[in-house]
């Protein structure tokens, strides 16, 4: 049998699987056929192009820019050859926006497009397979043929530039690494309370003042103090005008359409620090230096006509540097106390017959909306400003969760989903032991990569209204450059791959085989990204009284080494194999050990406390929030006690009172019962008022034991963690249901007054 005849053999059964191994390119591309041989890009290639089209130039000049900068060849366009690379731009209908093919043979590189981004996307996924850095080596584009297009229209990533300022540089470099990977709008939030950074030429106090803040860099965000009258404002920065033009053209070469946000009504208090006859009070007062809001406005007042002219101005400055069909007005964590107490809100609300400050605040969208509109432009803002009635054109951007795009889809309104669980990349992505400090959560490489943009309550009709999803970047914890590199990179390239390829050919595997050829183009070109979450899930699986732990590591090629003895894994531990079966307290340890080298710091561990309720099966009246499931539906009865990491431990639950039924399996006496509780002033988490307990033989009748009233402060701003516990006269029952009352709506003088508050619970013990 001829060698030939082999390979041939080996082309049928497994086409794909064969080559691509040659070949990395993320996000994947929906067709990808490779074959044998090689395109060698030299001094002898040239580029063809339609000289006559100007709009396939740009990307010409990119390309050969590229080819340039890697290997320093200066290709020739236009000329005969034996070997050309040639884009063609092609009839609008021949493919769909931003789709292309690409085929590569040994004398032909042919691009082929109706759009200019086509064509764009299609040089991104030749030079994924090039040399990424300055090389003396052959320019060798594996022979293969591509179609392809995207799965979504919307592809963001949004970065936050008052919390820290960042130079129109870094800003550039952000844009190639979104253009890289075939992200096309950028969402750029240039106004917040610590900082307005977009000159407006009308209002120069905006920059002059509203742009600097006092230094404090050398505090966590959190505990920053707010600055006093005379302290010098000595940190901040803007863009002029000239510079945000450049921004812009250099996004639009790489396909890239830059999104500004205004914000408005809210988180505003470095314009009212210029102008303070803009806030209720109008009171002057510095732009905020972190996050005490203590005696500082930071909304606009909506009573004030003077407002909406000057906002007017703003946007009509802001419209003629953004070509953007849409302009982002914010719209998020309104604090409304100060319109309750402004007279002059009061009298907009009474001329404008709104029944609440919720119905105001849709007033300033609506009407700003009506503005924005009359620019011929669209209006995209956050969830909130679904309340009090939506605008009728607007486009939701969906940050608390997806129940906001939910609800804004069913409505008919189009939606970007950008959920803080996976979407916020100012979360922690690993450990979080030995990662810089972040502003909480965890949201790892794999739990984007795993992201589905699409909620399942919607119908197949309503799918049309979902844009697409963006990786949110918020920079409270965020000040350097490389430190945003490290936060992006590689949580971009998963949420890249998420909303451009089909989720039918998605593949964790597969693509963080990929990743690792983006790790060393990383390492070669000095940038800043984390390699990856090494860090072992231990997820308890409590089912009908048993108890078994599962231990998970993120990284396919990796082992799980561990001890249930509580002691540090070593090389020589045991390795994971299937889950644990937990019968007794014990801890269990563990690591993930590639290459025979431990990869963590230091061992994960967990702590599992047996008691007779471990391992029940729990019934909820009212189901926890989709967000807050800790390790499933019997979290209450796993075994672990909940810890200060909320995503994790906690189940939650907003507006309905947690009545949860557990089946021990059997009779049991039983005397002690105890519920263990939350509360986190800050993210308007607060302990139930009161905690019943009650026990039955037979699931049907109940006996109240006792109710255990709350004693904690509502104002209590620390995060505070009580043990609702009944101790009573031994008593034998098979079925225990607690009830946690929860509190009916956010304090006075929460943000979220008047809001309804979160009920977090974590193990029902029994004993």
């Amino acid at each position: 049998m001829s060698l030939k005849f082999v390979k041939f053999l080996l082309l049928l059964a497994c086409p794909l699987t064969l080559f691509a191994q040659q070949v990395s390119i993320i996000p994947q591309p929906v067709e990808l056929k490779l074959n044998e041989g090689n395109f060698s890009i030299d001094k002898n290639t040239t580029v063809q192009f339609n000289a006559s089209q100007a709009a396939l130039k740009p990307a010409v000049d990119f390309f050969l820019n590229a080819v340039k900068d890697i290997s320093g060849i200066a290709l020739q366009q236009n000329k005969p050859a034996a070997k050309k690379v040639e884009f063609i731009l092609a009839a609008q209908n021949a493919f769909k926006p931003e789709a292309y093919s690409l085929t590569v043979t040994p004398s032909l590189i042919q691009i082929k497009a109706s759009s200019y981004a086509g064509i764009f996307y299609g040089i991104q996924s030749v030079l994924q397979t090039l040399p990424q850095v300055r090389t003396n080596a052959a320019l060798q584009v594996p022979c293969m043929q591509i179609n392809d297009e995207p799965r979504f229209k919307w592809r963001g990533m949004h970065l936050d530039v008052s919390r820290h300022f960042f130079s129109a540089d870094v800003v550039k470099q952000y844009i190639n690494l979104m253009a890289m990977y075939k992200m096309n709008t950028f969402h750029w939030h240039l106004v917040d309370d610590q900082g307005w950074r977009i000159e407006i030429k009308k209002y120069p106090k905006l920059t002059s003042t509203g742009a600097w803040r006092v230094d404090q860099n050398d505090k966590v965000w959190g505990s920053r103090p707010q600055a006093k009258p005379g302290e010098a404002a000595t940190y901040g920065g803007y863009y002029t005008q000239e510079e945000v033009k450049e921004i812009v053209a250099y996004a639009k070469t790489r396909n890239v359409t830059v999104v500004p946000e205004i914000e408005m009504p809210g988180h505003v208090a470095s314009a009212i620090a210029a102008y303070p006859q803009l806030s209720c009070t109008q009171q002057p007062q510095l732009p905020l230096t972190g996050g005490n809001y203590n005696n500082v406005s930071s909304n606009y007042c909506a009573g004030n006509e003077e407002v909406f002219s000057f906002l007017q101005d703003v946007l009509t400055e802001v419209i003629a540097l953004f070509p953007s069909t849409y302009i982002h007005i914010g719209g998020d964590e309104v604090d409304k106390g100060p319109w309750k107490k402004c007279e002059r809100c009061q009298a907009r609300m009474k001329k404008e017959g709104l029944k609440n400050e919720e119905e105001l605040q849709s007033y300033f969208i609506k009407r700003m909306e009506k503005f924005i509109v009359s620019k011929k432009r669209k209006m995209i803002g956050w969830d909130e400003i679904l309340e009090g009635g939506l605008a009728p054109e607007a486009t939701v951007m969906s940050w608390r969760g997806e129940a906001g795009g939910i609800e804004a889809a069913k409505m008919h309104h189009d939606v970007v989903m950008t959920p803080g669980s996976p979407c916020y990349f100012d979360h922690y992505q690993a450990g979080p032991e030995g990662e810089p400090l972040a502003i909480g959560g965890f949201n790892t490489v794999k739990k984007v990569y795993d992201y589905e943009p699409i909620p399942k309550e919607l119908s197949a009709e309503q799918h049309k209204y979902v844009l697409g999803a963006q990786g949110n970047v918020w920079t409270e914890y965020i000040s350097t450059a490389e430190h945003l590199e490290y936060m992006v990179l590689p949580r971009m390239l998963a949420l890249a791959e998420t909303v451009w390829s089909p989720a039918a050919t998605k593949n964790w595997n597969d693509f963080s085989r990929r990743l690792h050829f983006h790790f060393k183009a990383f390492d070669a070109k000095g940038l800043h990204y984390s390699p990856g979450n090494f860090t072992v899930d231990i997820k308890p699986a409590a089912k009908n009284g048993k108890l078994e732990v599962g231990l998970f590591s993120e990284v396919p090629t990796a082992s799980i080494l561990y001890t249930t003895d509580g002691s540090v894994p070593t090389v020589s531990s045991a390795v994971y194999t299937q889950p644990i079966a937990v019968e007794s307290t014990q801890t269990i340890r563990a690591v993930t050990v590639q290459n025979g080298k431990i990869m963590n710091l230091q061992p994960v561990e967990q702590r599992f406390v047996m008691h007779k309720a471990v391992g029940a099966n729990v019934q909820y009246a009212f189901a926890p929030s989709r967000s807050y499931m800790a390790d499933g539906i019997n979290s209450l009865t796993d075994g672990v006690r909940g810890k200060s990491a909320v995503n994790k431990f906690w189940h939650g639950f907003n507006k309905n009172n947690l009545v949860a039924t557990v089946d021990l399996g059997a009779e049991k006496n039983i005397s002690r019962i105890s519920l263990g509780c939350l509360q986190h002033y800050r993210d308007w988490i607060f302990l139930p008022t009161a905690v019943k307990f009650e026990v039955s033989l037979d699931g049907k009748i109940f006996t109240e034991v006792t109710t255990v009233q709350n004693d904690v402060p509502v104002n209590t701003l620390a995060l505070t963690i009580k043990d609702f516990t009944a101790k009573f006269a031994a008593t034998n029952g098979r079925y225990v249901r607690v009830t946690a009352y929860t509190l009916e709506a956010c304090p006075k003088g929460h943000p979220g007054e008047g809001k309804p508050a979160w009920t977090f619970a974590d193990e029902l013990i029994v004993e």
